[in-house]
């Protein structure tokens, strides 16, 4: 099932309208209401990437970051790996 990207987009802006309001709301780090509302954004917004993909073939310049990707990718670096010795 197919959305309309319009709907998506809709929605995708009533998220960000309403992390908007959490946010001006904040009652100290790690307000729930707030993380809620990012969660939220971040939902309405892969679904909108995707009914856009899915009807025209197309995506927008932003991309959502999660922080286990962050944690994976610091993880996996080992400096030792990186350093390549060239002899000419």
């Amino acid at each position: 099932m197919s959305i309309d990207p319009r709907v998506a987009l809709s929605s995708l802006t009533t998220a960000l309208e309403e992390h908007l309001i959490a946010a001006s709301n904040r009652r100290g780090d790690g307000d729930p209401s707030v993380e809620a509302a990012f969660f939220a954004v971040a939902d309405a917004f892969e679904v909108y990437e995707d009914a856009l993909y899915e009807a025209y073939s197309e995506v927008t310049p932003l991309q959502v970051f999660d922080d286990e990707d962050d944690e994976d990718e610091e993880a996996d670096v080992d400096d030792d790996e990186d350093l390549e010795i060239v002899e000419e």
